[in-house]
């Protein structure tokens, strides 16, 4: 009897036993929740926190280099820091420089040219009126920083100076009155040997005459408001000089001359420096920004057309 009490005791307890186990199982499952949620939280948070900051970094980035970009392009042109530069000009070849005779003070292509060079560079023209025959000598010998007359790009003067890039392409043409009959161009100047031509000493224009006549039928001017004034008055019967000139005299005399025949030939015109200046290179710079801007053009119009007049002759 003893024994199958205790059996059943031992049998209650084994049954007993079963119901226990779960009681700790309802508490731990939730607690898997929070921990999940927590974590994407804070996944999610990081993700676009770090998404936030990339974006912004590379927006500033971008930022940065476009604006980096829009200094560079638009601040090419180097700054010479308010620096004097001395600008040879003859004041005598008009329309490049003259004096206005009305203000007493020098005009003209090369100085409305250089006045927007130093715009472009930071610098200060300081115009030194010079003669025409040691012009090229003087800066060469570092009198000047530079000079505008209106230049030839020759390979002789080339060996003196150094040039810029050439602002304009002219040709040389032969002036005559108007009303004249006994030739229509150079060729039949030329053939006619009793005829004088007039121009300028030191000039390309010189040089050309001497190829295509006797020097004893060459008639040489100091200056070009001579020579011009000369034709005028019957001393000589023709003048040889740049279109670019000839038009500026042509504005003011329209009555009394006028230019003939086919172009002569054709050559570029630059400003002159000394040898181992350092403006050649911000000047070429200067003159690429003017010709893409259209003031070069702006310029050619307002004194290498039939619009320019002299100033005292209108």
């Amino acid at each position: 009897m003893l024994v199958f009490v205790l059996m059943l005791a031992a049998l209650l307890s084994a049954c007993g036993g079963a119901p226990a186990a779960p009681t700790s199982a309802p508490t731990n499952a939730p607690a898997s929740e929070p921990t999940t949620a927590t974590t994407t939280e804070a996944t999610t948070e990081a993700t676009t926190e770090a998404t936030t900051e990339a974006t912004t970094e590379a927006t500033a980035e971008a930022t940065t280099e476009a604006t980096t970009e829009a200094t560079t392009t638009s601040g090419t042109l180097p700054d010479l820091g308010g620096r004097q530069v001395t600008v040879a000009v003859e004041n005598a070849y008009p329309p490049f420089n003259y004096v206005n005779p009305n203000t007493g003070q020098g005009e003209g292509w090369d100085y409305d040219a250089w006045n927007e060079i130093c715009r472009l560079l930071n610098c200060v023209p300081v115009y030194q009126e010079a003669s025409w025959e040691g012009i090229i000598q003087a800066v060469a010998n570092k009198q000047y920083d530079a000079a505008a007359d209106g230049i030839t790009i020759t390979p002789e003067r080339a060996e003196q100076v150094a040039f810029s890039d050439g602002y304009i392409q002219v040709t040389q043409r032969l002036m005559a009155r108007v009303g004249e009959t006994r030739f229509t161009n150079m060729d039949e100047f030329i053939a006619n040997a009793e005829l004088r031509l007039g121009t300028q000493t030191g000039t390309t224009n010189y040089e050309t005459a001497v190829k295509l006549l006797p020097e004893a039928r060459i008639q040489a001017f100091e200056q070009f408001p001579f020579a011009v004034a000369a034709l005028i008055n019957g001393d000589v019967d023709g003048v040889l000089m740049d279109e670019t000139a000839g038009q500026g005299y042509i504005g003011t005399n329209a009555e009394q001359i006028v230019l003939i025949g086919d172009p002569i030939s054709s050559d570029a015109l630059g400003f002159i420096f000394p040898k181992d200046s350092d403006l050649v290179a911000p000047v070429n710079q200067a003159l690429a920004e003017m010709r893409a801007s259209g003031k070069l053009d702006e310029l050619a119009q307002k004194y290498f057309s039939a619009e320019f007049k002299l100033p005292g002759n209108e």
